[in-house]
């Protein structure tokens, strides 16, 4: 069990007062067996009416609806939560299930026959770079072919950070040997697609020793200063696991995951409007720190309505996982 402080700030800089849309922010996690949430404090400048929601996919979103026009608009998500490791997931799996191929129930294939499709169609690329890991009639273990998968996306594909809205798709990443979380995610999630595994993305935080301002440590995190993304892949008897193709990371307490979805477009922190000028918009800046120390106090006053139970001259504004 590792306890965490998530500090996720986002600040929109106007050249003049602009009124604000209703915005979508997916910053919440919801409490499971893997993560136990003890605080979810959520800081709004100008103030604002919060309501939360649970989307299609049972994800905690904050729909809220701001108070007054303003040249700055600021985010504060400030988390403290435990994050539990996956058990050994050899003893979880299956026993049908521990040797790739096998078939997955007709109750499972249902259940999840939206994270078996694969929805980035391409002329072969991805078929053609599975093929390199396990050959037609060949069997394998499911983990081990899983874990060979995950791990040679870091070991041979470059990691860019990209802070363009969009993720690339996989034939492109394929092609360039680089490219950000998201897009090794995405790239991941195909491949095990295309294998017959159902995968799902996941958007949430990574904790890197190295950057923890409570300690001193080092480490090689790949994606680390942001929101990060990564894959789930379900197993028989395993369930829901994760997989981090950007580090090579398997069922780890250094993931936070705040939502899943079954497409990285419905994956975005935030997600709303503004209206003004054609101009007005400056720029963004975010600030993510997943650390061991213990919540700091909010610098201003949180709303009460925001506490844990808590275009003609428009334009779109969001920040997807790097």
């Amino acid at each position: 069990m590792r306890r965490l402080t998530v500090e996720h700030k986002t600040l929109y800089r106007y050249s003049e007062p602009v009124s604000f849309g209703q915005h979508r922010l997916m910053l919440r996690p919801r409490d499971s067996h893997e993560l136990r949430l003890h605080e979810a404090r959520l800081t709004l400048s100008p103030s604002g009416v919060v309501r939360y929601i649970y989307d299609v996919f049972g994800n905690s979103i904050a729909l809220v609806d701001f108070h007054a026009p303003a040249s700055e608009l600021l985010i504060e998500s400030v988390l403290d939560l435990d994050s539990y490791a996956t058990p050994d997931l050899q003893a979880l799996l299956d026993p049908a299930a521990a040797t790739y191929p096998f078939v997955y129930s007709s109750e499972d294939r249902f259940e999840a026959s939206q994270m078996f499709t694969r929805h980035q169609q391409d002329e072969g690329e991805v078929k053609a770079w599975v093929a390199n890991f396990i050959a037609p009639g060949e069997t394998m273990g499911t983990l081990e072919l899983l874990h060979r998968i995950n791990s040679a996306i870091k070991d041979a594909f470059s990691y860019n950070a990209r802070f363009e809205l969009g993720t690339q798709t996989p034939a492109r990443t394929l092609a360039l040997k680089s490219g950000t979380c998201r897009d090794f995610a995405q790239l991941f999630i195909e491949a095990v697609r295309e294998l017959g595994f159902p995968g799902r993305f996941v958007t949430g935080y990574l904790y890197t020793p190295h950057l923890d301002v409570a300690r001193d440590a080092a480490g090689d995190f790949r994606g680390a200063g942001a929101t990060h993304a990564w894959a789930e892949v379900y197993l028989p008897g395993a369930g829901w696991i994760a997989f981090d193709p950007t580090n090579a990371l398997v069922g780890t307490d250094h993931l936070v995951r705040v939502a899943v979805v079954r497409d990285p477009r419905q994956a975005s922190p935030v997600v709303g409007t503004f209206s003004g000028s054609p101009t007005a918009f400056l720029g963004m800046d975010v600030e993510v720190f997943v650390s061991t120390r213990a919540p700091a106090p909010p610098l201003v006053p949180a709303e009460p309505a925001c506490q844990d139970p808590p275009v003609p001259q428009t334009a779109k504004v969001e920040k997807a996982p790097a």
